[in-house]
């Protein structure tokens, strides 16, 4: 196990790891650490060569099948069907290589994030050096704008912040300390006296006693987790799989009855294999592979233009499935902008800021009462104290509003603006001049600057945790008056009568802090202190005594607007949203509640602490209850996934940081943050949202659920076309006996599979979706293709389709008719009966109920499809290639007409009787 260096004393390290803050290490104890730990970078593994992906595509069974017979048809003189097959097979190939020649980018991203150099001690003197050189024992400098290039204990904190967002999802940056943590339990996101590798230093200096180096890390721990994290097959993949292997075990299994049945009646062995080739081609949708491809690939257009990116296809019809969204907090359900939501004088008064994110716009609502903001003194006198107390500096740039700094103290700042007072302006032109900082620190938890008023005169801004600017407070500011803290009994502002003021004054200021703490918001108080030129020569530990408090503000990085309608609609369609966040329990729990993610009490919020005390056996039992996982690490993240999956859920999981990607990568389906987030992240998920927004992903979602009804429709339609294909083969074996003529050739089947049906079957994939989409639950994991009786209808259907050609073709040879002019009569009823199904493909119950107009593209496609077979009828090199004979108009015209009799009589079956058999 990890030793936990924060439960540890600055002593104990150095004593641990035998080093000297003054010396540092030896060059012969970094010889020696060198050998021993090794460089400090992470390991990447090599994945699979471009070849070695490419020659997998042809582990499919349905390309093992169409090999073969592209073989026997080679060496039986059919070199055009040979040459079809194998074009085929190439084509199928390489689609499948472009969609897994992906290149793993993770680790490579983990890589790129170190940082190049670091400055060490060593033999007693600083020295920059290449960050692959750092051994345990280093003392390492920290410096603003620093990435750290190892896991450290910080033995020396001024004023130090680090931006672990990446690494442990929290939103602020951690102000770091040097004391020893006591509680051995505490997660990642609460080690504040340890600073880890690949984190950024955002203000501050320190030193630190580097800890774990190169795989050893927090970030190496994550790509060792990405190394060896399985990435789960899709549950399309899984059903692809599941279509081949039926689909392989069918055509050996009619080939093998056809086979039986020429040697039965002692036909030669050329002609059995022409047979068996016919029906392999047949059995084979040869364009399946193809097509569903590029209906995944137009769904995956349409996608982009909603703010999602599939990196892989199968993914698309992945997010349909979905039925449980792990999602995160900051950023996805939240704006990422912290926001001033409340605010509270000393006089008593709420308002409610209402607005969005950084941008001015907004106001200052009265709560309960009828008082304009503009007209509190304390309120606008603590809104310049809030906004000249302030590192942070607003910017805008055209329509766009942003923050330089600290995100809550650029909310102060916006909170301001609301109300009339621009930073920019205050200090520019409004005769407001900054004297002297001094910064906030975790010891005293303020922050206070000297400020020359336009007056000439100087006074002390002063803001802080509530608790500590009241403990230094002398009195308040109520109604534009000062008020003592000493006992004084009268009536001032919201007080009651009879009342000591000062005391109703502090305990309505501690009601005001528990009502915002209950809210889950972020407070900070506000007060000032006139000072005299004596003053100013004073240390601010004398200045920020008897200060006048004025007023706190709640603040929180709110969610977008938008989520509670997209949780709402993903409650309805059956999907649970859980939230998975590194931040604290508090403030995640009063956002799921906000948003419809906690919707009774019987929906749990379980932390990090309470999933290291459980087995793997008891997450699973509570993950049915649980809506929110708060104060996580990447192991919980991991952990809850698979938790998830054992439980038969179809699960997505959206991320944004380093700390995401194990689970991006383990999910069903990885949603990575396009905007904030990592290229880690980005590498590891399957889908990434353009935008960051939760709404996009619910968007989706709906749009899987419509890519896989499609999807069945398509298949539907395939597989009937190949039933009938193969079933014509079979009558005519069993009709004609040992004298059979085969009523298709091999060539003709690859047309019917690849342009007569496949290309308007395309046109089904852009059907429009069906009235009761997100109405319905979602698909169990294991549910096939063939559910609801599909399987049954396209048997059914296939087999009407092959009885009909096979009587054209036995009603062409009973009148005379060449076996070609037969062959001829057998295939336009083929593609004729396909073209008719094709409206009733569109349909999950009958073409009767379903407009046959409302999809132009496959109108367009018929049209093309039925001018395409015709010319393969009609043209000299049609007939050529094919071995046609023109029909005579009459006899086309038949077979049009007597083409559309199965599906329509099988459907008037269905309407009737409403059964799914037919």
């Amino acid at each position: 196990m990890t030793k936990k260096w924060f439960t540890e004393s600055v002593d104990a390290t150095k004593e641990v790891l035998e080093t000297s803050i003054e010396q540092g290490l030896t060059a012969q104890d970094v010889a020696n650490r060198q050998s021993q730990y090794g460089k400090n970078e992470l390991q990447e593994q090599a994945g699979k060569s471009a070849l070695e992906l490419f020659l997998h595509q042809f582990k499919n069974p349905l390309i093992f099948i169409l090999g073969i017979g592209a073989i026997v048809s080679f060496f039986t003189g059919h070199l055009v069907d040979a040459i079809a097959i194998t074009v085929i097979i190439f084509i199928n190939a390489i689609i499948a290589f472009w969609q897994e020649f992906k290149a793993q980018k993770g680790m490579e991203a983990l890589r790129e994030m170190a940082a190049p150099t670091a400055q060490v001690k060593r033999d007693g003197q600083w020295m920059d050096i290449p960050a692959k050189e750092i051994v345990p024992g280093d003392i390492l400098k920290i410096s603003t704008g620093d990435i750290l290039a190892a896991d450290v204990r910080i033995i020396e904190a001024n004023r130090l912040s680090i931006d672990e967002a990446a690494l442990t999802g929290e939103s602020e940056p951690v102000d770091k300390k040097v004391e020893v943590i006591d509680d051995a339990t505490v997660g990642l996101g609460d080690q504040r006296n340890m600073g880890f590798m690949t984190t950024i230093v955002t203000s501050g200096t320190g030193l630190g006693i580097v800890v774990n180096t190169g795989m050893k890390t927090e970030v190496g721990h994550i790509a060792d987790m990405m190394a060896n994290t399985e990435e789960t097959k899709t549950p399309m993949q899984e059903r692809m799989d599941t279509i081949a292997k039926i689909l392989m075990v069918a055509a050996l299994a009619v080939v093998a009855v056809v086979c039986g049945i020429g040697l039965y009646h002692g036909m030669p062995w050329l002609e059995i294999l022409n047979t068996g080739i016919s029906l392999s081609v047949a059995a084979i949708p040869e364009g399946l592979p193809t097509v569903i491809s590029i209906v995944l690939t137009m769904g995956s257009t349409q996608m982009v233009k909603n703010n999602a990116l599939a990196k892989q296809l199968s993914a698309i019809e992945t997010l349909g499935s979905t039925t449980v969204i792990c999602s995160d907090k900051t950023g996805t359900l939240t704006q990422n902008q912290m926001q001033v939501m409340k605010a509270y004088d000393v006089s008593g008064r709420y308002w409610e800021v209402s607005g969005k994110g950084f941008s001015p716009e907004g106001e200052f609502k009265p709560l309960g009462h009828h008082i304009d903001a503009k007209q509190s003194p304390e309120m606008m006198k603590g809104l310049v104290v809030a906004t000249l107390c302030n590192d942070a500096e607003y910017l805008k740039d055209g329509d766009q509003s942003k923050v330089r700094g600290n995100p809550t103290e650029g909310a102060l700042i916006v909170a301001a603006a609301k109300a009339g007072l621009e930073q920019s302006e205050m200090l520019s032109t409004g005769g407001y001049s900054i004297v002297e900082k001094f910064p906030f620190d975790s010891a005293r938890k303020m922050a206070s600057v000297i400020v020359r008023s336009p007056e000439g005169k100087h006074f002390l801004a002063i803001k802080g945790a509530p608790d500590v600017v009241l403990n230094h407070s002398a009195g308040f500011m109520v109604d534009g008056q000062y008020v003592s803290k000493l006992p004084v009994s009268e009536t001032v502002g919201n007080c009651a009568l009879k009342t000591d003021a000062a005391d109703c004054i502090v305990a309505n200021y501690e009601a005001a802090i528990q009502d915002f703490a209950h809210q889950a918001l972020r407070t900070l108080a506000v007060g000032y202190k006139e000072l005299s030129d004596d003053d100013l020569k004073r240390d601010h530990s004398e200045l920020e005594q008897e200060v006048i408090l004025l007023g706190l503000y709640g603040i929180m990085d709110p969610p977008r607007p938008e989520v509670r309608a997209a949780v709402d609609s993903c409650f309805d369609a059956g999907v649970r949203t859980v939230m998975i966040t590194g931040d604290h329990a508090l403030t995640a729990a009063a956002i799921a509640r906000e948003i419809g993610i906690i919707r009774s009490e019987k929906d749990r919020v379980v932390t990090g602490a309470e999933l290291d005390s459980m087995d793997d056996d008891e997450l699973r039992r509570i993950c049915p209850q649980v809506a929110v996982f708060a104060r996580v690490t990447p192991e919980h993240k991991l952990r809850i996934v698979q938790a998830q999956q054992f439980n038969n859920e179809v699960a997505a999981m959206t991320g944004d940081g380093v700390n995401d990607a194990p689970a991006l990568r383990r999910a069903d389906i990885g949603v990575a943050m396009g905007i904030t987030g990592t290229s880690v992240a980005k590498d590891s998920g399957d889908l990434i949202l353009l935008d960051d927004n939760f709404s996009t992903i619910v968007k989706a979602v709906r749009q899987g659920r419509q890519i896989f009804d499609n999807l069945r429709k398509f298949i539907r339609q395939a597989l009937t076309a190949n039933v009938g294909e193969v079933s014509v083969i079979l009558f005519a074996f069993l009709m004609m006996g040992p004298e059979a003529i085969l009523p298709l050739t091999p060539l003709m089947i690859l047309w019917i599979n690849l342009v007569s049906d496949g290309l308007p079957a395309l046109a089904l994939g852009v059907d429009p979706e069906e009235k009761d989409l997100m109405e319905r639950k979602p698909r169990k994991r294991n549910e096939s293709f063939f559910s609801d009786h599909l399987g049954t209808r396209i048997v059914t259907r296939g087999l009407a389709l092959g009885a009909m050609s096979y009587l054209a073709f036995d009603w062409a040879l009973d009148k005379g008719f060449s076996a070609n002019y037969a062959q001829t009569m057998a295939f336009a009823m083929l593609v004729f009966a396909q073209l008719w199904h094709l409206f009733d493909s569109r349909s999950f119950t009958t073409l009767f109920r379903k407009n046959p107009l409302t999809n132009k593209s496959l109108l367009g496609a018929v049209a093309i499809s039925a001018t395409l077979s015709l010319s393969v009828i009609y043209t000299g090199i049609g007939q050529l290639i094919f071995r046609t004979e023109a029909l005579q108009g009459g006899h086309l015209f038949g077979v049009i007409m007597a083409a559309s009799l199965p599906t329509l009589i099988l459907s008037a079956i269905k309407e009737v009787t409403k059964t799914k058999l037919v």
